[in-house]
């Protein structure tokens, strides 16, 4: 089992979430935008390596941008519905296939040889240094030190395999305790914790549907569920009640820079599709939860946080609200894309939010464009016009 220096890897703090994405027209102006064309590398060992890169996903492929500039760097062809995620370190992201979970080099535009083999492979999580990848079809969690994806290899690290196959999710926490959900692929009830040495050391089984994970400031875990949410603090499970029968929670973010999670909210559980226009600020301090209507609605890819804790939303409105978590209340509106709508199909492409330290990347597949904000002035500072309409956007993140 690999067990290296966790220190390494703590100092990112911002938390991105791919986001799919389908849409229309884009705020401000288009001074700062240009046309990309793609650049046809056929030998990956010899590409210029890209700086702070993006990877988007296409019906058909992968695009890699330059995170500065936003530049087509390279173009990757990979059929089938391929969802992206930062790895934990400066070069990577794991990209979700058919087949299981590989290892992207993003830096050098080419894959590695690290592959997580497995059908449905499902969530992946950074927290202390560590990446956790759940593999729905199997139950098998996989822990690594995303710095030993330096050398192209598999990575080593730990292992546990679920009572039953399910749509879960994992993290491990500094001192190695695993948190991981129960479930089968009929049923989703709660989760337990392990120790470092795989013993069971905590039960929670008042979570039904449990979805999503999100680590708030102190290492408290969030888990989503129909009825509230479900934190793990100090050694204990704690539930946060929502108001009525059925709130289901489902998608959350957090930042170490807050002790509060930003999740969505939704209440019928017989709609084909619910549109929320309220969020939920889960405060870990507390154990409460505060409901905060946007005036819109989004989609569960517009979540993320800022560098300073801030709670962000990309609205249908085509808004990109900045939320103070404390209060709850909106205290800058960026101007980011066109009205869009949410469509039914949840593979089908819609705008996506992903943040990196101070800039917010949105992409709005419509007009086959990506917009880069600076989210302290709001700001666009870039945009790039691509071959294709993109469906998820992410990129390399070191840290949490």
């Amino acid at each position: 089992m690999n067990r290296s220096t966790r220190a390494r890897m703590l100092t990112g703090t911002a938390l991105a979430l791919t986001v799919s994405m389908a849409l229309t027209a884009c705020g401000g102006s288009d001074d700062a935008s240009s046309d990309a064309e793609p650049q046809q590398q056929t030998n990956s060992s010899g590409a210029a390596a890209v700086a702070n890169p993006l990877v988007a996903s296409y019906d058909g492929g992968l695009y890699v941008l330059d995170g500065e500039t936003l530049k087509l760097a390279k173009t990757i062809e990979l059929p089938g519905f391929n969802r992206i995620n930062p790895a934990g370190d400066e070069d990577h992201v794991v990209i979700s296939t058919d087949s299981g979970f590989r290892v992207f080099d993003a830096s050098r535009q080419t894959f590695t040889d690290a592959e997580f083999k497995g059908a449905k492979p499902g969530h992946v999580v950074r927290h202390g240094g560590r990446t956790v990848l759940f593999t729905d079809g199997t139950g098998e969690v996989h822990v690594f030190d995303p710095a030993d994806l330096a050398g192209g290899k598999q990575p080593e690290g730990r292992t546990f395999t679920s009572a039953e196959p399910h749509h879960g999710v994992a993290i491990e926490l500094a001192d190695g305790e695993l948190v991981t959900t129960l479930g089968t692929e009929e049923k989703r009830t709660g989760a337990i914790v392990l120790d470092k040495d795989d013993k069971e050391i905590a039960r929670a089984e008042n979570c039904p549907g449990v979805h999503g994970e999100a680590a708030a400031q102190g290492e408290v875990v969030g888990l989503g569920c129909e009825d509230g949410v479900l934190l793990y603090k100090d050694g204990e499970f704690t539930k946060v009640d929502a108001p009525g029968d059925y709130a289901r929670t489902g998608n959350q973010a957090g930042s170490d820079a807050s002790p509060i999670l930003l999740g969505d909210f939704k209440t019928d559980p017989e709609a084909e599709l619910e549109r929320p226009t309220r969020i939920s600020l889960i405060d870990t301090r507390t154990a409460k939860m505060k409901l905060v209507d946007l005036g819109t609605s989004y989609s569960f890819r517009s979540l993320a946080r800022g560098p300073h804790g801030e709670a962000l939303v990309l609205g249908t409105d085509g808004v990109l609200h900045v939320i103070d978590p404390e209060t709850g209340k909106v205290d800058k509106k960026i101007e980011a894309v066109g009205d869009w709508t949410e469509p039914l199909d949840w593979q089908q492409p819609r705008p996506t939010l992903f943040v990196r330290d101070h800039t917010a990347y949105v992409s709005e597949p419509g007009k086959r464009q990506v917009h880069a904000f600076d989210l302290d002035s709001g700001e666009k500072l870039t945009s790039v016009t691509l071959p294709k309409g993109t469906n998820e956007l992410s990129g390399t993140v070191a840290g949490h």
